[in-house]
């Protein structure tokens, strides 16, 4: 096996001006799973839901208010699956495992804000959306009463 050199580039920004120029890009979401799951709905004729919607906590992917069930997508690596294990990068290593945990206990947090509020929460990881068991969950929810 050979050994690779990693030549290292000298970022000609301080610390302080990549952080404020890396601050304004914004998050595209993760739109290659959510309209998956768009799609599904369309094709199953389910109604009335909202994408994103900025009052409710968490700012779930898809929201129904009249069944109070709000729909999170979650990337198998950002939020760590436990099925996955999705391999952590080897660069900055210690950035990434601190970033997927904040990003799992936000999830919880948010998960809780939300049940103490009175909605229902339902997490759809990438790697489930290959399957059809999480239509089927989710069309039982949608039909059940609260």
């Amino acid at each position: 096996m050979q050994n690779t050199v990693v030549k290292r580039i000298k970022d000609r920004l301080s610390a302080a001006e990549r952080s404020a120029l890396m601050a304004k890009v914004k998050p595209r979401q993760n739109k290659s799973t959510e309209m998956r799951v768009a799609a599904v709905l369309i094709r199953a004729g389910v109604r009335g839901w909202k994408r994103h919607p900025k009052d409710i906590t968490g700012r779930p992917d898809f929201y129904f208010p009249s069944k109070t069930l709000a729909i999170f997508v979650d990337g198998c690596f950002w939020h760590g699956c436990p099925r996955c294990r999705r391999n952590v990068p080897t660069n900055r290593r210690e950035f990434w495992t601190d970033k997927i945990a904040a990003n799992r206990r936000r999830d919880r947090a948010v998960n809780r804000a939300l049940k103490q509020s009175g909605l229902r929460v339902l997490r759809i990881w990438e790697h489930s959306l290959n399957d059809r068991r999480w239509v089927d969950s989710l069309l039982r929810l949608l039909a059940s009463d609260s």
